[in-house]
């Protein structure tokens, strides 16, 4: 009996001597790439130093085993491999070779997640909560009173829900000044408005703008998408400038607001032209022609820039995917017009055929910022009141892929948010 006890000890400690690693797959291989990001959170949260391979694989995820984590990766049909010690180190070391462009970025810090969205239900759903609560990250929402209360200092990472930051209520006066969601929309921002002591909402939308820039200043990531992006910049370019017409803000617009805008007060954008007609369905010429590509929607994909992992790995961990051509979509900003864009800010993504870029990234202060425009990346154009996305039908998306490389971009190492 003490012979065959010590002989299973041995075959236990060997087999753990060859099952040491396991390795979640991010290329064509993987059942579900969005409920991989949520393994890996998952395991950093354990506190299990997670390697995010970069350009290994579709940027695949390897950890020491964990039982818990391989059982986890079972439950939400996540592939993975158990691999040997050996096999781990012939990865680590195809890596680090010089005439590779792979790296390999510890994960070890869990980020705190916040998602700025009203609380009012409102007619349309938001890409990056949608993805999130599928790949089971756990966040809090928050919205304008937390931001002026000062709670941002509280979380890592920040997302805009697409937001009008001009208050302008979205710009749907339009086509939907009569409809019970508008009208209770206005309503209540009117009151919060009121009660955190501004007169008008736009004043207190640029008060919002404001305390995200000096989050992002002081260290935070910042992650936006659709309207978020754009409207923030024109709001903070427009400080103490009225850009609202009258059925917005009570008041006329200043007339000389377009030559008053501050552009260096910008993140991302540059001498663009504010859109003053409150028939019009649009903030500034930032965003593109959609009609343009309705019809031309066979045309509609965007390429992303491949980067040097070893030089430049921020760029290259948000770009990571199983594939490199992106199928486009639209909404309330469609695409951001190169012309507009700052010089120093990096290019992630561009749709060629249109000459426009979807996916950009750049700093301010301590921090960062990614902005992404577009919708629903597997609803070509989300319309009011459609159904949320059901994302069990697209678990391999990878327009949403590029969305949780922003959520993970935060646990990575500080030391190697270098460009």
């Amino acid at each position: 009996m003490k012979r065959l006890f010590f002989t299973v000890l041995c075959l236990f400690a060997v087999i753990e001597s060859f099952a040491s690693y396991l390795l979640i797959p991010m290329d064509l291989s993987q059942k579900n790439h969005l409920k991989a990001y949520g393994i890996a959170y998952y395991a950093v949260a354990k506190e299990i130093d997670v390697s995010w391979l970069l350009n290994y694989r579709g940027g695949s995820f390897m950890m020491p085993y964990s039982a818990a984590v391989e059982n986890e990766c079972a439950v939400r049909d996540v592939s993975c491999q158990v691999i040997a010690d050996v096999q781990s180190t012939a990865i680590l070391q195809e890596i680090a070779a010089m005439d590779a462009n792979m790296s390999e970025i510890k994960l070890t810090k869990l980020p705190k997640i916040a998602v700025y969205s009203p609380k009012n239900k409102l007619p349309w759903d938001d890409a990056v909560t949608l993805v999130l609560t599928y790949a089971e990250i756990p966040y809090d929402v928050i919205y304008d009173e937390e931001v002026i209360t000062g709670m941002l200092p509280k979380y890592d990472w920040l997302h805009l829900h697409h937001e009008d930051f001009t208050g302008q209520y979205g710009k749907f006066w339009a086509s939907y000044r009569n409809a019970a969601w508008y009208l209770e929309d206005v309503k209540q921002q009117e009151a919060m408005a009121a009660k955190l002591g501004f007169t008008k909402v736009s004043q207190m939308k640029l008060a919002v703008a404001k305390g995200i820039r000096d989050f992002v200043a002081g260290g935070g990531y910042l992650f936006a998408m659709c309207s978020g992006p754009d409207s923030f910049d024109v709001a903070l370019s427009a400080e103490g400038v009225d850009i609202c017409a009258e059925m917005f803000d009570g008041d006329p617009m200043d007339p000389n607001a377009q030559s008053k805008l501050d552009y260096e007060k910008t993140f991302a954008f540059t001498d663009f032209k504010i859109v003053t007609n409150p028939y019009q369905y649009e903030i500034s010429d930032i965003d593109v022609d959609a009609s343009k590509h309705i019809s031309n929607k066979k045309n509609d994909f965007f390429t992303l820039f491949e980067f040097s992992a070893k030089w430049d790995p921020v760029p290259t961990m948000l770009c990571q995917n199983h594939q490199t051509v992106i199928p486009g979509f639209m909404g309330q900003t469609t695409a951001f017009k190169k012309s507009r864009i700052k010089p120093y800010v990096t290019i992630m993504g561009e749709c060629q055929f249109f000459d426009e870029a979807r996916y950009i990234h750049g700093e301010y202060g301590k921090g960062t910022w990614t902005f992404y425009s577009g919708h629903d990346p597997e609803d070509y154009q989300h319309l009011v009141n459609d159904q949320p996305t059901d994302l069990n039908l697209f678990p391999n998306s990878p327009g949403y892929r590029l969305i949780l490389n922003n959520v993970l971009f935060p646990a990575a190492k500080k030391e190697k948010h270098k460009t």
